[in-house]
C-alpha cells in the first residue's frame, strides 16, 4: 500500500516532508487537509488527536512529527537520497541541525506570523520585535557554524537540509538575511536551487495569496 501524506500546500512543516518524500522518491499519496472545515477537522483528528499537519500513514501505521516521519521514511522506504548517514557521529549532527532550524528559525517565524493573524489593535508589537530578533540570532549561530561545505553537515543533501530549506524560505520573508552573512546566503541559494525544495515552492504559489505576508514575496516565488 502507497504512503498517504496528510498536509497542506502552504505548511512550512509540510515542505520538510514533501521534501524528503521527493528525495526519497517513494510514491506516495497526498491528501489536503482543511483544518478550517469543523467536519474535516474531526475526521483527521480521528487519525491523531492533535489534529497537526503533517502526519504520514503507512497502511495501518501512522507516524506523526516531522522530524520522526523523515527518519521512517528513510528507514522503512530508503530512496535515492539517504535522509539520516550511517554512524552514529554523522547521525547526530544531523540531528542537531534539523533540531535548530527547527526550535530556532522555524519556531520564532510561525510566533511572528501568529502576531500577524491577530486583529491589529492586538498585536503584541513587544514579542513580534523579539520574535524578529531570534532570527537574527538564529542567522548569526548558523553563519558562525556553517563551515564551508555544500549542504547542512557536510557534503550530502539529509533531513536536515529539508527542514532548513522552508523555515529559511519563510523566516527571511520576515527578517532578510544580512548582507554579511555570505555563507548563509550561499547555502540558502543551493537549497532554493534543489528541484525537489522549487517543487515545493511551485506547489505553494496558488495558496500564496492566503499568505499573511504575500506582498514581501520576491517576483521569482511567484512564477518561474
Amino acid at each position: 500500500m502507497a504512503l498517504t501524506l496528510h498536509y497542506h500546500p502552504l505548511s512550512s512543516h509540510c515542505w520538510k516532508l514533501l521534501i524528503a518524500l521527493a528525495e526519497n522518491g517513494t510514491p506516495f499519496e497526498a491528501r489536503e487537509v482543511n483544518l478550517g472545515d469543523p467536519a474535516a477537522r474531526a475526521a483527521y483528528a480521528a487519525l491523531w488527536p492533535t489534529a497537526k499537519i503533517p502526519l504520514l500513514v503507512d497502511g495501518e501505521r501512522v507516524v506523526p512529527e516531522t522530524s520522526i516521519q523523515m527518519e521512517y521514511l528513510d528507514h522503512t522506504h530508503p530512496g535515492a537520497t539517504r535522509l539520516l548517514p550511517d554512524g552514529f557521529d554523522a547521525q547526530l549532527q544531523v540531528r542537531l541541525w534539523d533540531r535548530l532550524f527547527d526550535q530556532y528559525v522555524m519556531d520564532p517565524m510561525q510566533r511572528y506570523i501568529a502576531q500577524v493573524l491577530r486583529p491589529e489593535a492586538e498585536r503584541d508589537a513587544q514579542a513580534m520585535a523579539a520574535h524578529e530578533a531570534a532570527l537574527g540570532l538564529a542567522y548569526d549561530m548558523i553563519e558562525a557554524r556553517r563551515g564551508e561545505h555544500t549542504w547542512a553537515t557536510g557534503e550530502s543533501f539529509t533531513m536536515a537540509d529539508c527542514s532548513a530549506a522552508p523555515a529559511l524560505f519563510y523566516a527571511t520573508v520576515i527578517r532578510p538575511l544580512p548582507s554579511s552573512h555570505t555563507r548563509l546566503a550561499a547555502y540558502y541559494e543551493r537549497l532554493l536551487a534543489r528541484p525537489s525544495v522549487w517543487a515545493a515552492i511551485r506547489q505553494a504559489r496558488p495558496w500564496f495569496q492566503y499568505y499573511p505576508l504575500r506582498e514581501r514575496l520576491a517576483a521569482r516565488f511567484l512564477g518561474d
